[in-house]
Protein backbone atom coordinates (compact mmCIF):
# COMPACT_ATOMS: atom_id res chain seq x y z
CA UNK A 1 0.00 0.00 0.00
CA UNK A 2 0.93 3.64 -0.35
CA UNK A 3 1.13 5.51 2.96
CA UNK A 4 1.68 9.09 4.02
CA UNK A 5 2.85 9.60 7.60
CA UNK A 6 2.38 13.15 8.89
CA UNK A 7 5.06 13.83 11.48
CA UNK A 8 8.64 12.55 11.80
CA UNK A 9 8.95 12.34 15.57
CA UNK A 10 9.31 9.20 17.68
CA UNK A 11 5.94 7.82 16.62
CA UNK A 12 5.85 8.91 12.98
CA UNK A 13 9.39 7.94 12.11
CA UNK A 14 9.15 4.51 13.73
CA UNK A 15 5.76 3.81 12.16
CA UNK A 16 6.88 4.98 8.73
CA UNK A 17 10.08 2.96 8.85
CA UNK A 18 8.43 -0.24 10.09
CA UNK A 19 5.56 -0.07 7.61
CA UNK A 20 8.06 0.47 4.80
CA UNK A 21 10.08 -2.50 6.08
CA UNK A 22 7.05 -4.72 5.44
CA UNK A 23 6.86 -3.69 1.78
CA UNK A 24 4.67 -0.60 1.75
CA UNK A 25 5.62 2.62 -0.04
CA UNK A 26 5.80 5.28 2.66
CA UNK A 27 6.30 9.04 2.51
CA UNK A 28 7.10 10.65 5.87
CA UNK A 29 6.08 14.31 5.95
CA UNK A 30 7.33 17.09 8.19
CA UNK A 31 7.23 20.89 7.93
CA UNK A 32 10.71 21.09 9.42
CA UNK A 33 12.86 21.27 6.28
CA UNK A 34 16.11 20.85 8.21
CA UNK A 35 14.80 17.66 9.78
CA UNK A 36 13.73 16.29 6.39
CA UNK A 37 17.12 17.14 4.88
CA UNK A 38 18.80 15.31 7.75
CA UNK A 39 16.68 12.21 7.13
CA UNK A 40 17.33 12.32 3.40
CA UNK A 41 21.05 12.31 4.17
CA UNK A 42 20.62 9.20 6.30
CA UNK A 43 20.99 10.93 9.68
CA UNK A 44 18.29 10.33 12.25
CA UNK A 45 17.07 13.10 14.58
CA UNK A 46 16.28 10.54 17.31
CA UNK A 47 18.01 7.48 18.71
CA UNK A 48 16.24 4.17 18.97
CA UNK A 49 17.98 0.78 18.62
CA UNK A 50 17.46 -0.77 15.19
CA UNK A 51 15.77 2.24 13.64
CA UNK A 52 18.77 3.46 11.66
CA UNK A 53 19.19 0.08 9.92
CA UNK A 54 15.55 -0.06 8.82
CA UNK A 55 15.55 3.55 7.60
CA UNK A 56 18.77 3.00 5.63
CA UNK A 57 17.55 -0.21 3.97
CA UNK A 58 14.04 0.99 3.13
CA UNK A 59 15.39 4.30 1.78
CA UNK A 60 17.90 2.45 -0.38
CA UNK A 61 15.17 0.17 -1.73
CA UNK A 62 12.95 3.16 -2.53
CA UNK A 63 10.16 2.23 -0.14
CA UNK A 64 10.75 5.10 2.28
CA UNK A 65 10.94 8.77 1.34
CA UNK A 66 10.98 12.03 3.28
CA UNK A 67 9.30 15.23 2.15
CA UNK A 68 7.91 18.59 3.22
CA UNK A 69 5.19 18.34 0.55
CA UNK A 70 2.16 17.14 2.48
CA UNK A 71 -0.28 17.58 -0.39
CA UNK A 72 1.90 15.59 -2.77
CA UNK A 73 2.39 12.75 -0.29
CA UNK A 74 -1.28 12.55 0.65
CA UNK A 75 -2.62 12.81 -2.90
CA UNK A 76 -1.30 9.37 -3.85
CA UNK A 77 -1.80 7.68 -0.47
CA UNK A 78 -4.36 5.02 0.37
CA UNK A 79 -3.66 5.43 4.07
CA UNK A 80 -2.72 8.65 5.90
CA UNK A 81 -1.27 8.37 9.41
CA UNK A 82 -1.47 11.40 11.69
CA UNK A 83 1.52 11.35 14.07
CA UNK A 84 1.96 15.02 14.90
CA UNK A 85 2.81 16.39 18.31
CA UNK A 86 0.08 16.78 20.92
CA UNK A 87 1.87 18.50 23.81
CA UNK A 88 0.32 19.43 27.12
CA UNK A 89 -1.08 22.89 27.74
CA UNK A 90 -0.14 24.58 31.03
CA UNK A 91 -3.39 23.29 32.60
CA UNK A 92 -2.62 19.70 31.55
CA UNK A 93 -5.10 19.59 28.68
CA UNK A 94 -3.91 18.51 25.23
CA UNK A 95 -2.81 21.11 22.70
CA UNK A 96 -4.62 20.04 19.52
CA UNK A 97 -3.58 22.89 17.26
CA UNK A 98 -1.06 20.89 15.23
CA UNK A 99 -3.44 17.94 14.92
CA UNK A 100 -6.29 20.15 13.75
CA UNK A 101 -4.06 21.93 11.22
CA UNK A 102 -2.73 18.63 9.87
CA UNK A 103 -6.27 17.28 9.50
CA UNK A 104 -7.29 20.33 7.46
CA UNK A 105 -4.27 20.01 5.17
CA UNK A 106 -4.93 16.31 4.69
CA UNK A 107 -8.59 17.02 3.90
CA UNK A 108 -7.61 19.51 1.21
CA UNK A 109 -5.25 16.98 -0.39
CA UNK A 110 -7.22 13.72 -0.51
CA UNK A 111 -8.94 13.02 -3.83
CA UNK A 112 -10.54 9.60 -3.29
CA UNK A 113 -11.33 7.08 -0.60
CA UNK A 114 -8.69 7.33 2.13
CA UNK A 115 -8.24 5.67 5.50
CA UNK A 116 -7.05 8.27 7.99
CA UNK A 117 -5.37 6.83 11.08
CA UNK A 118 -4.47 8.79 14.21
CA UNK A 119 -1.49 7.38 16.11
CA UNK A 120 -0.82 10.47 18.20
CA UNK A 121 -2.04 10.40 21.80
CA UNK A 122 -5.24 12.44 21.73
CA UNK A 123 -8.10 13.06 24.17
CA UNK A 124 -11.34 11.12 24.03
CA UNK A 125 -13.62 12.63 21.43
CA UNK A 126 -10.86 13.34 18.91
CA UNK A 127 -12.35 10.83 16.47
CA UNK A 128 -15.42 13.04 16.09
CA UNK A 129 -13.38 16.26 16.18
CA UNK A 130 -11.05 15.20 13.37
CA UNK A 131 -13.80 13.55 11.32
CA UNK A 132 -15.83 16.77 11.47
CA UNK A 133 -12.82 18.88 10.45
CA UNK A 134 -12.13 16.68 7.43
CA UNK A 135 -15.78 16.39 6.39
CA UNK A 136 -16.13 20.17 6.49
CA UNK A 137 -13.29 20.58 3.99
CA UNK A 138 -13.69 17.74 1.47
CA UNK A 139 -16.36 15.70 -0.26
CA UNK A 140 -13.91 12.82 -0.76
CA UNK A 141 -14.85 9.57 0.97
CA UNK A 142 -12.80 8.65 4.04
CA UNK A 143 -12.85 6.56 7.16
CA UNK A 144 -11.28 7.54 10.46
CA UNK A 145 -9.39 5.04 12.63
CA UNK A 146 -8.07 5.58 16.15
CA UNK A 147 -4.89 3.49 16.42
CA UNK A 148 -2.98 4.56 19.53
CA UNK A 149 0.68 3.59 19.77
CA UNK A 150 2.11 1.57 22.64
CA UNK A 151 5.80 1.89 21.87
CA UNK A 152 8.37 2.03 24.64
CA UNK A 153 11.15 4.49 23.92
CA UNK A 154 14.35 2.49 23.64
CA UNK A 155 12.45 -0.53 22.30
CA UNK A 156 10.06 1.12 19.84
CA UNK A 157 11.12 -0.85 16.76
CA UNK A 158 10.85 -4.18 18.54
CA UNK A 159 7.47 -3.19 19.99
CA UNK A 160 6.18 -2.19 16.57
CA UNK A 161 7.39 -5.33 14.80
CA UNK A 162 6.22 -7.64 17.62
CA UNK A 163 3.28 -5.86 19.26
CA UNK A 164 1.51 -7.14 22.36
CA UNK A 165 -1.69 -5.87 20.76
CA UNK A 166 -2.84 -3.42 18.09
CA UNK A 167 -5.90 -1.44 19.11
CA UNK A 168 -8.22 -0.21 16.39
CA UNK A 169 -11.02 2.22 17.10
CA UNK A 170 -13.31 2.12 14.08
CA UNK A 171 -16.59 0.93 12.69
CA UNK A 172 -16.79 -2.42 10.94
CA UNK A 173 -16.45 -2.18 7.17
CA UNK A 174 -14.02 -1.17 4.47
CA UNK A 175 -11.51 0.56 6.78
CA UNK A 176 -11.17 -2.55 8.93
CA UNK A 177 -10.14 -4.64 5.93
CA UNK A 178 -7.56 -2.02 4.91
CA UNK A 179 -6.04 -1.78 8.38
CA UNK A 180 -6.04 -5.56 8.82
CA UNK A 181 -4.02 -5.85 5.63
CA UNK A 182 -1.66 -3.12 6.82
CA UNK A 183 -0.91 -4.93 10.08
CA UNK A 184 -1.00 -8.48 8.70
CA UNK A 185 2.84 -8.79 8.48
CA UNK A 186 3.07 -8.20 12.25
CA UNK A 187 0.41 -10.81 13.07
CA UNK A 188 2.05 -13.92 11.62
CA UNK A 189 2.11 -15.87 14.90
CA UNK A 190 -1.26 -14.78 16.24
CA UNK A 191 -3.93 -12.19 15.60
CA UNK A 192 -3.51 -9.49 18.23
CA UNK A 193 -5.87 -6.95 16.67
CA UNK A 194 -8.39 -5.57 19.18
CA UNK A 195 -11.30 -3.80 17.47
CA UNK A 196 -13.45 -1.42 19.47
CA UNK A 197 -15.23 1.91 19.20
CA UNK A 198 -12.95 4.98 18.73
CA UNK A 199 -13.71 6.52 22.14
CA UNK A 200 -12.68 3.31 23.90
CA UNK A 201 -9.50 3.11 21.83
CA UNK A 202 -8.57 6.68 22.73
CA UNK A 203 -9.21 6.12 26.43
CA UNK A 204 -7.30 2.82 26.47
CA UNK A 205 -4.07 4.63 25.64
CA UNK A 206 -4.43 6.93 28.64
CA UNK A 207 -5.56 4.08 30.88
CA UNK A 208 -2.50 1.97 30.07
CA UNK A 209 -0.02 4.77 30.72
CA UNK A 210 -1.80 5.79 33.91
CA UNK A 211 -1.60 2.21 35.21
CA UNK A 212 2.13 1.98 34.42
CA UNK A 213 2.72 5.31 36.14
CA UNK A 214 0.69 4.11 39.13
CA UNK A 215 2.87 1.03 39.56
CA UNK A 216 6.03 3.15 39.45
CA UNK A 217 4.76 5.73 41.93
CA UNK A 218 3.44 3.02 44.24
CA UNK A 219 6.88 1.41 44.42
CA UNK A 220 8.51 4.79 44.95
CA UNK A 221 6.20 5.51 47.87
CA UNK A 222 6.92 2.05 49.29
CA UNK A 223 10.64 2.79 49.01
CA UNK A 224 10.17 5.77 51.36
CA UNK A 225 8.47 3.52 53.88
CA UNK A 226 11.33 1.03 53.49
CA UNK A 227 13.79 3.80 54.34
CA UNK A 228 11.87 4.65 57.48
CA UNK A 229 11.61 1.08 58.76
CA UNK A 230 15.01 -0.13 57.55
CA UNK A 231 13.47 -2.57 55.06
CA UNK A 232 14.86 -3.38 51.59
CA UNK A 233 12.55 -2.46 48.74
CA UNK A 234 14.27 -5.02 46.49
CA UNK A 235 12.96 -7.82 48.72
CA UNK A 236 9.52 -6.23 48.84
CA UNK A 237 9.44 -5.95 45.05
CA UNK A 238 10.38 -9.59 44.59
CA UNK A 239 7.78 -10.66 47.09
CA UNK A 240 5.11 -8.70 45.24
CA UNK A 241 6.25 -9.66 41.76
CA UNK A 242 6.01 -13.41 42.35
CA UNK A 243 2.25 -13.00 42.79
CA UNK A 244 0.95 -13.80 39.29
CA UNK A 245 -1.83 -11.25 39.76
CA UNK A 246 0.77 -8.48 40.11
CA UNK A 247 3.89 -9.49 38.16
CA UNK A 248 7.31 -7.83 38.14
CA UNK A 249 7.02 -5.20 35.39
CA UNK A 250 7.20 -1.50 36.31
CA UNK A 251 7.81 -2.24 40.00
CA UNK A 252 11.31 -0.78 40.07
CA UNK A 253 11.79 2.19 42.42
CA UNK A 254 13.74 5.11 41.00
CA UNK A 255 14.10 8.86 41.13
CA UNK A 256 10.76 9.16 39.30
CA UNK A 257 9.37 8.63 35.82
CA UNK A 258 9.74 11.05 32.94
CA UNK A 259 9.71 11.10 29.16
CA UNK A 260 7.20 12.37 26.65
CA UNK A 261 4.36 9.97 27.48
CA UNK A 262 3.66 9.10 31.10
CA UNK A 263 3.79 12.61 32.56
CA UNK A 264 1.87 14.18 29.69
CA UNK A 265 -0.74 11.45 29.56
CA UNK A 266 -1.56 11.42 33.26
CA UNK A 267 -1.92 15.20 33.09
CA UNK A 268 -4.22 14.72 30.11
CA UNK A 269 -6.31 12.12 31.92
CA UNK A 270 -6.61 14.37 34.96
CA UNK A 271 -7.70 17.23 32.69
CA UNK A 272 -10.30 15.06 30.93
CA UNK A 273 -11.66 13.92 34.30
CA UNK A 274 -12.05 17.49 35.51
CA UNK A 275 -13.77 18.52 32.28
CA UNK A 276 -16.20 15.60 32.66
CA UNK A 277 -16.72 16.36 36.38
CA UNK A 278 -15.28 12.90 37.11
CA UNK A 279 -12.11 13.62 39.11
CA UNK A 280 -9.33 11.05 38.63
CA UNK A 281 -8.25 10.95 42.26
CA UNK A 282 -5.89 8.00 41.91
CA UNK A 283 -4.11 9.51 38.93
CA UNK A 284 -3.84 12.87 40.69
CA UNK A 285 -2.12 11.11 43.58
CA UNK A 286 0.25 9.34 41.18
CA UNK A 287 1.24 12.66 39.65
CA UNK A 288 1.84 14.22 43.07
CA UNK A 289 3.88 11.22 44.23
CA UNK A 290 6.10 11.46 41.17
CA UNK A 291 6.72 15.16 41.69
CA UNK A 292 7.80 14.41 45.25
CA UNK A 293 10.03 11.54 44.12
CA UNK A 294 12.02 13.68 41.70
CA UNK A 295 13.04 15.89 44.65
CA UNK A 296 13.88 13.01 46.97
CA UNK A 297 17.35 12.18 45.67
CA UNK A 298 18.38 15.83 45.78
CA UNK A 299 17.15 16.07 49.38
CA UNK A 300 19.23 12.99 50.26
CA UNK A 301 22.32 14.58 48.71
CA UNK A 302 21.65 17.84 50.49
CA UNK A 303 21.30 16.11 53.88
CA UNK A 304 24.49 14.12 53.35
CA UNK A 305 26.46 17.34 52.83
CA UNK A 306 24.65 19.15 55.68
CA UNK A 307 23.06 21.55 53.22
CA UNK A 308 26.43 22.85 52.05
CA UNK A 309 26.49 22.31 48.28
CA UNK A 310 28.01 25.62 47.11
CA UNK A 311 31.07 24.95 44.99
CA UNK A 312 30.96 21.19 45.42
CA UNK A 313 31.45 19.14 42.26
CA UNK A 314 29.03 16.34 41.39
CA UNK A 315 29.44 13.81 38.59
CA UNK A 316 26.13 12.73 37.04
CA UNK A 317 25.88 9.57 34.95
CA UNK A 318 22.78 9.56 32.77
CA UNK A 319 20.68 12.40 31.37
CA UNK A 320 18.04 10.61 29.28
CA UNK A 321 14.82 9.81 31.11
CA UNK A 322 15.55 6.10 30.55
CA UNK A 323 18.17 3.93 28.89
CA UNK A 324 18.32 3.24 25.13
CA UNK A 325 16.97 6.65 24.15
CA UNK A 326 18.31 10.18 23.71
CA UNK A 327 15.07 11.73 24.97
CA UNK A 328 15.49 14.18 27.88
CA UNK A 329 11.90 15.45 27.96
CA UNK A 330 10.66 15.54 31.57
CA UNK A 331 13.79 13.62 32.54
CA UNK A 332 14.31 13.33 36.33
CA UNK A 333 18.04 13.52 35.61
CA UNK A 334 17.65 16.97 34.08
CA UNK A 335 15.54 18.05 37.06
CA UNK A 336 18.26 16.86 39.43
CA UNK A 337 21.01 18.69 37.55
CA UNK A 338 18.96 21.87 37.70
CA UNK A 339 18.48 21.44 41.45
CA UNK A 340 22.23 21.04 41.93
CA UNK A 341 22.94 24.10 39.81
CA UNK A 342 20.35 26.13 41.73
CA UNK A 343 22.25 25.22 44.90
CA UNK A 344 25.44 26.65 43.31
CA UNK A 345 27.07 23.23 42.93
CA UNK A 346 29.31 22.35 39.99
CA UNK A 347 28.11 19.55 37.73
CA UNK A 348 29.95 17.25 35.30
CA UNK A 349 27.78 14.91 33.23
CA UNK A 350 27.95 11.96 30.88
CA UNK A 351 25.30 10.12 28.88
CA UNK A 352 25.94 7.68 26.01
CA UNK A 353 23.28 9.18 23.71
CA UNK A 354 21.53 12.21 25.23
CA UNK A 355 24.37 14.76 25.53
CA UNK A 356 23.33 16.97 22.61
CA UNK A 357 19.69 17.06 23.65
CA UNK A 358 20.75 17.84 27.21
CA UNK A 359 22.84 20.76 26.00
CA UNK A 360 19.71 22.14 24.38
CA UNK A 361 17.90 22.35 27.73
CA UNK A 362 20.75 22.84 30.21
CA UNK A 363 23.03 25.00 28.09
CA UNK A 364 26.81 24.69 27.85
CA UNK A 365 27.94 27.33 30.30
CA UNK A 366 27.14 25.89 33.72
CA UNK A 367 27.50 22.17 33.02
CA UNK A 368 30.65 20.28 31.97
CA UNK A 369 29.96 17.51 29.41
CA UNK A 370 32.22 14.48 29.03
CA UNK A 371 32.23 11.86 26.29
CA UNK A 372 33.59 9.18 28.63
CA UNK A 373 31.92 8.34 31.92
CA UNK A 374 35.11 8.12 33.99
CA UNK A 375 36.32 11.53 32.77
CA UNK A 376 33.35 13.19 34.52
CA UNK A 377 34.57 11.87 37.89
CA UNK A 378 37.80 13.86 38.24
CA UNK A 379 37.63 15.84 41.48
CA UNK A 380 33.95 15.07 42.11
CA UNK A 381 32.78 14.80 45.70
CA UNK A 382 29.96 12.44 44.71
CA UNK A 383 28.73 10.34 41.81
CA UNK A 384 24.99 10.42 41.07
CA UNK A 385 23.45 7.68 38.89
CA UNK A 386 20.32 8.87 37.08
CA UNK A 387 19.81 6.53 34.10
CA UNK A 388 20.10 2.75 33.91
CA UNK A 389 22.44 2.52 30.91
CA UNK A 390 24.07 -0.90 30.53
CA UNK A 391 27.61 0.48 30.72
CA UNK A 392 26.90 1.89 34.18
CA UNK A 393 25.93 -1.49 35.64
CA UNK A 394 29.37 -3.01 36.29
CA UNK A 395 31.89 -0.15 36.55
CA UNK A 396 35.33 -0.33 38.11
CA UNK A 397 34.51 0.88 41.61
CA UNK A 398 38.13 1.18 42.68
CA UNK A 399 38.78 3.36 39.66
CA UNK A 400 35.77 5.47 40.65
CA UNK A 401 37.18 5.86 44.16
CA UNK A 402 40.61 6.82 42.87
CA UNK A 403 39.28 9.50 40.50
CA UNK A 404 36.84 11.21 42.85
CA UNK A 405 37.73 13.66 45.58
CA UNK A 406 34.88 12.24 47.65
CA UNK A 407 33.79 8.69 48.33
CA UNK A 408 30.01 8.51 47.92
CA UNK A 409 27.62 7.23 45.24
CA UNK A 410 23.96 8.20 45.12
CA UNK A 411 22.16 5.67 42.94
CA UNK A 412 18.76 6.75 41.65
CA UNK A 413 18.27 3.45 39.78
CA UNK A 414 19.39 0.80 42.33
CA UNK A 415 21.90 -0.62 39.87
CA UNK A 416 24.32 -2.21 42.32
CA UNK A 417 24.20 -5.08 44.79
CA UNK A 418 24.63 -3.94 48.36
CA UNK A 419 26.97 -6.81 49.24
CA UNK A 420 29.27 -5.97 46.34
CA UNK A 421 29.49 -2.30 47.26
CA UNK A 422 30.38 -3.31 50.81
CA UNK A 423 33.65 -4.70 49.40
CA UNK A 424 34.63 -1.30 48.04
CA UNK A 425 35.88 1.80 49.85
CA UNK A 426 32.79 3.73 48.74
CA UNK A 427 29.73 4.88 50.62
CA UNK A 428 26.54 3.96 48.78
CA UNK A 429 22.99 5.30 48.98
CA UNK A 430 20.15 4.00 46.81
CA UNK A 431 16.35 4.09 46.74
CA UNK A 432 14.53 2.25 49.51
CA UNK A 433 17.51 0.10 50.52
CA UNK A 434 19.94 0.24 53.45
CA UNK A 435 22.97 2.47 52.97
CA UNK A 436 26.40 0.84 52.58
CA UNK A 437 29.21 2.30 54.72
CA UNK A 438 26.92 5.18 55.73
CA UNK A 439 28.22 8.47 56.94
CA UNK A 440 28.34 8.50 60.74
Amino acid sequence: MRLAVIGSGYVGLVAGACFSDSGNEVAVVDKNAARIDMLRCGRLPIYNPGLDEIVAMSSKEGRLAFTTDLAGAVRDAEVVILAVGTPANPDGSVDMRSMDAAAREVARAITGYTVIITKSTVPVGTHKRISDIIAAVTDAEFDYVSNPEFLKEGAAVEDFLKPDRVILGLSEGRALEVVKQLYQPFMRRSDRLLVMDPASAELTKYACNAMLATRISFMNELSRLCDYFGADVSHVRRGMGTDHRIGQDYLYPSLGFGGSCLTKDIKGLISMGRAANQPMRTVEAVHLANQEQTRRLFDLIKRYFNGELVGRKFAVWGLAFKAHTDDVRDSPAIALVRQLLAAAARVAVHDPKAMENAKGVLGEQQVAYFDHMYDALAGAEALVICTEWQEFRTPDFRRIASLMAGDVIFDGRNLYELQWLARTPLRYYSIGRPAVNPKQ
